[in-house]
């Protein structure tokens, strides 16, 4: 027993020793002696348990704390079993197991919010740090303060928060790169890369501290800032300076796989449709193990939204309808993977079921159905079909009394010849802003234009009521008082009279205008010239005293060599080949002496011999009219053209419906707000904008 218990006693000071040194593989093995010993030792247990979190065997640890639950309570080790669960990304798990600790120790306490962190419960994380910040003081204040910066981060850029002034230090290049992800957040892009800049000095300078440290490691630790910077940079149009920065950090190849995840995807949304084999290589990056315990859940979100347009841009019709029917049952009310499957219908040319998709969608999500028919109504138009399109347009609430919208919808309407509905359009949102924003821009500009569209139409009558408006803001506008008194004049004389008065006066309206300067002008179409001035030797002379200018003869035209002046010129001579009535068409196929025809031995002049028609004893049948030879009654009247049958057009018809519809197609509207399918490319997502210090 003495030497059993002397044993144990060496054994125990071993693991000291070993535990003090940071040798837990060898303090593991004196503890497994000792458990061998005595297997429901719990200090050996506790101890074993510790030995493998260090050594990165968390599994095997967790295993140990589950088969000894009746030795080892939740108050025991509950820390370390929380610890080993977030470790092993069990969050949920880990959430649970502290909830049911009853003592909230400080190291509890930080687990506790690196796991709020990790579920996105960012107001909870938030009050845990600020309560760690101010109840303790110990060396990790800074690493706590580091944190609560990253909360803030978080906030500011997932939830559009305004996150209140904390007087966060910003002395580590950490607090710094945290308070940059702040600025984007509230889109202050200059101040974040001016941030950036200082977070990277301030790593330079902390790094080169360290003698170990080659340019390498540096660079390697620089990556997440200079990534970050290339967001900035893509934010604000400069795409190759961005480029070239994420490729930087591509070829150095961190050991970061979100960090890689993002900068891959941040690529790709630069690529787009184009360099495609590229955007396929960088895919490799967005799917390496472990990425989606890396980023937030918009993050994750972007980069499947990407893969799917990448996989419509490369022509991977099934993977792109997998991938985004996947990420329509992970995000039912998203609009986004439904945009996808319409644009991947649209390029196989099934725009009819297009439509059918987004009409369900919007009927089972209201909430995000004005996008949709925004699409609907492009659609519509692709297909011709324009007042589809208009009634699509008119019936989303969000929009209707736009000014653009109200652009759009005149526009088409007008084309379709449908004046009463665009009328009504100008109607419904004069009445908006008349309850809304009496007396506004806006209100005005558009009394104004349905004034002035009524008034081009014929409409005066209806644009009465909308030019009297006007007036009445504005007495001083005699452009309006006129097209009023205009309008007027067809309805009430009277009226129109008595609005004349408010007119001003003719000398009133006098400029001081130069006429002949006026005509004399670059923009003038007439300029009335001046008669010269002529002096001295200039001077014309009498007609008596000067020689008179001989009149220049005109020369007769020389008439044709074998002209006859008794001869009747042919009164179709004016007319082309073709179209004269004795045109028989080009004979093709005959020669003028057709060689190797007959029997062997003939010649081609007893062809020509036997040929009736050269003979002299043959007269023409129809002779050409005017060559004189043969009767009037012989002449052969000119063809007339064949009517065109029923539902063939004539060429000018043909011609003028063309440039018709070229017109149309001209002036057809594009709306304000339409999905453009390339543009599903969204924002490129953050890079780690936390730096969480792991216990």
């Amino acid at each position: 027993m003495a030497g059993g218990a002397g044993s144990l006693a060496s054994l125990w000071t071993e693991v000291n020793r070993c535990g003090q040194n940071g040798d837990f593989g060898r303090a593991l093995k004196a503890v497994n002696k000792i458990l061998h010993e005595n297997k429901d030792d719990v200090t050996a247990l506790h101890c074993k348990i510790v030995c493998l979190i260090q050594n990165g065997g968390f599994k095997e640890a967790l295993n140990v704390i589950n088969t000894h639950t009746k030795s080892l309570t939740s108050d025991m080790v509950g820390f370390e079993k929380a610890y080993c669960e977030y470790r092993l990304n069990r969050v949920e798990s880990a959430l649970k197991t502290i909830e049911g600790i009853s003592e909230q120790t400080d190291k509890l306490k930080e687990l506790y919010g690196q796991v709020l962190y990790r579920l996105e419960r960012y107001d909870e994380c938030e009050a845990v740090y600020k309560d760690l910040i101010r109840n303790s003081q110990d060396e990790y204040e800074e690493e706590r303060k580091t944190n609560l910066a990253a909360v803030l981060a978080a906030r500011s850029t997932w939830e559009n928060a305004t996150a209140e002034d904390m007087g966060l230090p910003e002395s580590t290049y950490e607090l710094c790169y945290n308070a940059a992800c702040s600025l984007i957040g509230r889109g202050q892009l200059s101040q974040a890369l001016k941030k950036l800049q200082e977070a990277e000095e301030l790593c330079r300078m902390s790094l080169a501290e360290d003698s170990d440290m080659t340019e390498e490691d540096i660079n390697a630790e620089l990556a997440v800032i200079h990534s970050q910077m290339a967001y900035i940079m893509q934010l604000q149009g400069r795409t190759e300076d961005a480029l070239q920065l994420y490729n930087q950090v591509i070829k150095l190849k961190p050991s970061d796989v979100g960090l890689l995840a993002v900068t891959a995807n941040n690529i790709i949304t630069i690529n787009k449709d184009q360099n495609v084999f590229d955007s396929k290589k960088k895919v490799k990056l967005m799917n390496a193990e472990g990425v989606e315990y890396k980023l937030a859940k918009k993050q994750l979100q972007a980069i499947e939204f990407n893969k799917a347009l990448l996989a419509m841009y490369t022509n991977q019709a099934d993977q792109c309808r997998k991938l985004s029917s996947t990420l329509q049952s992970q995000n039912p009310g998203h609009p986004r993977p439904v945009l996808i499957q319409v644009a991947q219908l649209c390029r196989e040319k099934q725009h009819s079921k297009a439509i059918e998709l987004l009409q369900r969608f919007s009927e089972e999500h209201p909430e995000s159905a004005s996008g949709i028919k925004l699409t609907m109504a492009q659609l519509y138009l692709i297909q011709g079909h324009v007042t589809k399109a208009g009634d699509i347009l008119r019936s989303i609430e969000d929009y209707k009394h736009k000014q653009g919208m109200v652009s759009a919808l005149v526009t088409m309407y007008t084309h379709e010849e449908d004046l009463d509905s665009a009328i009504d359009v100008f109607s419904q949102a004069i009445q908006y802003y008349q309850s809304e924003q009496p007396g506004s821009p806006t209100h005005l500009s558009l009394v104004r234009e349905a004034a002035d569209f009524k008034l081009r139409y014929g409409r005066k009558k209806e644009a009465i009521s909308d030019l009297e408006q006007l007036w009445k803001q504005n007495t001083k506008d005699v452009h309006t008082l006129a097209q009023l008194i205009s309008a007027y004049s067809l309805v009430d004389q009277d009226k129109a009279k008595a609005l004349s008065k408010h007119l001003p006066s003719p000398d009133t309206m006098s400029f001081n205008i130069d006429v002949d300067e006026l005509e004399n002008s670059h923009g003038a179409t007439y300029v009335r010239k001046k008669a010269a001035k002529v002096t001295g030797e200039n001077a014309p002379k009498e007609q008596g005293q000067g020689e008179i200018k001989k009149k220049k003869k005109k020369k007769k035209g020389k008439l044709p060599k074998n002209y006859d002046p008794k001869s009747t010129p042919d009164p179709e001579r004016w007319l082309p080949m073709r179209e004269r009535s004795y045109y028989r068409g080009r004979k093709k196929g005959k020669k003028k002496e057709q060689v190797g025809r007959g029997t062997q031995g003939a010649t081609s002049g007893a062809t020509a011999e036997l040929d009736a028609s050269k003979t002299a004893s043959s007269p023409p049948t129809s002779p050409r009219p005017g060559s004189g030879t043969g009767s009037a009654s012989n002449v052969v009247p000119p063809r007339q053209q064949k009517p065109a049958a029923s539902g063939a057009t004539p060429k000018y018809q043909a011609s003028n419906q063309k440039r018709f519809l070229h017109k149309y197609i001209k002036y057809l509207p594009v709306v304000q707000g339409t999905f453009a399918f390339s543009a599903v490319f969204i924002s490129p997502t953050l890079t780690i904008n936390s730096l969480i210090i792991i216990a």
